[in-house]
């Protein structure tokens, strides 16, 4: 079900649009005195101008890692931007207790990404010595790095701060906007708390929230909760129960399985099955259950003892069990870890769309369970001795959230709102496409997806055997997916981007909503907002090819293939990326440095021209021909005979056909030895540009 409602002035609302300023029946006199002389004041001293004056280039609402991204990488290449955020630290879930990068991919994947994860490790290295615990505790080369969250909040605040053209707001939210064929003019913030508003201008904006508090003001329409089995044909969709099973599984699809396992991900050993008789796929209003992701120590010198809770009720806690004290949590430097638990199934739902005060009380009932379940471990007659004991060795840590009682700020909201986009990001777009061995091929890409599709329990029925309603985890069913550009643009607007609550089904959601993936998305989204202003367009009148030509080129992820990891920096890796979006692909394997064979050569010709001529409709229908040439055996293609078939192909004018001849030298490929795929890739890069 779409919904344009959203929550401010202390209620829900329908959204309120504004195109201008309200007629002025009467003027008061003295109040156009004061209008009069607040101007002069304005002109005389433009620094004590307020930011309603100010016009930006980008507006983003939203301090996530996301939003930071996004700031971030606008102000780099050169645009005024604004950065506005409800709270008052910055980098949300990852200074707020997550602990953890969760990622299954160790290789790179978007640059700022790949930078702030750098500037973790050397945190750790230049401060402790690569020997110490601490550094250690960081896992260097996997790929969920860890660390602690007071490090990663100064890590993201160096980041803005090095960017003179950021000015960040903190402790504001939207409340309303204004807006003229289909574009938006302005949003006025009120300070949390308050009754302070202040209103900015800009070109583009961006609500990079968890909550898409900004899209819901604006009347972007937007869902909440899940779709039916049947409205976009998922197989998990809808009111669901699992149970677990024993590992490894019996009854799988072999080659499915066998592709699962071989990507280049960190693999958890888990499976659930679906209970079918119980599973009715039915709509439901539900979202997935949220929880503080509290951090504990046993360091006794950073220790804080817990203490006995308000309203503490032991019988609500005894169904969380007793834990394993020796096993607490999420590992991270400093003796510390990482709580997710407990979860109140069933509390989280009036989160999504409730005002702030609404927000800050499911906030605090969570913030209570998580010490009253320290407290109970700790003291409760019912848990043994021996294990009381042990969890009498945990405490809060006194370097975290100081300002907070050493609890985070931010409830982790793993899901809220999603905005209704141009495209929408379904659980089949992590699945195996048909006659494909990857996911679909989106052919704007400006991300990969690589999480396995999960859902935690989002209502607290049961039924024998089965896990809470709602619980998904497709550890061992989920393959990595492509974000179209199409799924950040919300319909009915031009100069607004929504990287973060982007289109997607709550089954879809799943291998989208977490940090490194929205950092990528996010940073993607900035350099489409830089293209359009340097174009003189709008976000959704750009031309994607050349934004996915340009992410390629600065190192993104498009596509994920399992052996380019580590090879970032080659020659090939902008064309492998771009041609993954492009139906060149059908498995996971790109084989840069394996020789091209001449059924495929053929073939990648023949797609190229398709491609030159804007014949290709299908890239996923495509592909399926380009899989069937790969698995015909041939012998190698020579690199002159390539570029020539290439050249001869193309309606390109001569001087470029010699400009493909000569950039074989320049890129060091012998034209008369076999050519590997990953030089073809780069050859044929190069042509697509000239269409």
């Amino acid at each position: 079900m779409f919904h344009h409602e959203t929550a401010f002035s202390g209620r829900l609302q329908r959204a309120r649009v504004c195109t201008g300023p309200k007629a002025i029946p009467y003027l008061n006199p003295n109040a156009v005195i004061t209008a009069l002389c607040s101007l002069m004041l304005c002109v005389v001293s433009p620094s004590l101008s307020s930011a309603v004056e100010k016009q930006y280039d980008l507006v983003v609402y939203g301090a996530t890692p996301g939003g930071v991204a996004c700031a971030v990488r606008a102000a780099r290449e050169g645009l005024s931007v604004q950065l506005v955020s409800h709270a008052e630290h910055l980098g949300g879930m990852l200074s707020n207790g997550l602990s953890t990068m969760d990622t299954l991919y160790n290789g790179r994947r978007a640059p700022l990404y790949d930078e702030l994860r750098e500037k973790i490790y050397a945190h750790y290295l230049q401060k402790y010595g690569v020997l110490s615990p601490q550094y250690q505790a960081t896992q260097p080369g996997h790929p969920k790095t860890r660390y602690e969250a007071h490090v990663v909040e100064n890590l993201i605040n160096e980041l803005l701060n090095a960017e003179s053209r950021i000015l960040v707001v903190k402790r504001y939210y939207p409340v309303a906007v204004t807006s003229e064929s289909a574009l938006l003019r302005s949003v006025t913030f009120r300070k949390v708390g308050g009754e302070k508003t202040l209103t900015v201008h800009a070109d583009a904006f961006a609500d990079c929230s968890y909550e898409a508090d900004l899209a819901a003001v604006a009347g972007v329409l937007y869902r909440v909760g899940r779709e039916a089995r049947d409205e976009f044909q998922e197989k998990h969709a809808g009111v669901i129960y699992v149970r677990r099973q024993e590992w490894p599984p019996t009854n799988v699809e072999t080659k499915a399985w066998a592709i699962a396992r071989d990507l280049n991900l960190f693999r958890y050993s888990e499976w659930f099955d679906v209970i079918t008789e119980a599973s009715t796929g039915k709509a439901n209003p539900a979202v997935q259950g949220y929880n503080i992701r509290t951090i504990i120590t046993s360091n006794p010198t950073n220790r804080i003892p817990i203490k006995k809770p308000k309203h503490y009720d032991p019988e609500s806690l005894r169904k969380f069990g007793m834990g394993d004290p020796a096993d607490p949590g999420l590992r991270m430097p400093n003796q510390k870890f990482g709580m997710n638990e407990p979860k109140l199934v069933g509390k989280q739902d009036p989160y999504v769309e409730g005002d702030w005060k609404t927000r800050n009380s499911v906030t605090e009932q969570h913030r209570q369970a998580t010490l009253a379940l320290l407290y109970f471990r700790q003291h409760d007659p019912s848990v043994p001795l021996s294990i009381r004991q042990q969890w009498l060795q945990w405490g809060l840590p006194k370097d975290e959230f100081a300002d907070n009682g050493h609890m985070p700020h931010e409830i982790y909201a793993r899901e809220t709102r999603r905005i209704h986009g141009l495209s929408v990001f379904s659980e089949n777009d992590a699945q195996l496409a048909g006659g494909l061995e990857r996911a679909p091929i989106r052919s704007d890409s400006i991300s990969i997806t690589e999480w396995f599709l999960d859902s935690h329990a989002c209502t607290p029925s049961q039924v024998p055997g089965s896990e809470m309603e709602g619980k998904v985890m497709l550890k061992n069913q989920t393959f990595p997916g492509q974000v179209s550009y199409r799924t950040i643009i919300p319909k009915g607007f031009k100069n607004f981007i929504v990287p973060v609550c982007l289109s997607s089904t709550h089954i879809g959601w799943g291998t989208i909503r977490l940090e490194p993936t929205w950092m990528s998305i996010s940073e993607a989204a900035a350099y489409a907002v830089v293209k359009a202003k340097r174009e003189d367009l709008t976000v959704a009148e750009i031309e994607t090819d050349g934004l996915l030509r340009l992410l390629a080129k600065r190192r993104f992820m498009l596509s994920f293939f399992n052996d380019v990891e580590g090879q970032e920096d080659a020659d090939w890796f902008p064309a492998v990326q771009y041609l993954g979006t492009k139906g060149f692909f059908g498995t996971y394997d790109a084989q840069p440095l394996a020789l091209l064979t001449t059924p495929l050569a053929t073939a990648w010709i023949e797609h190229a021209t398709r491609l030159m001529q804007n014949q290709v409709q299908d890239a996923t229908s495509a592909t399926q021909r380009i899989l069937t040439a790969e698995r015909k055996s041939g012998a190698p293609a020579i690199a002159r005979d390539f570029a020539d078939l290439l050249t001869q192909a193309l309606p390109i004018p001569q001087q470029k056909a010699n400009a493909i001849h000569k950039l074989l030298a320049r890129s060091n490929i012998d034209p008369e030895q076999p050519i590997t795929r990953g030089n073809a890739s780069h050859l044929i890069f190069q042509v697509l540009a000239s269409k």
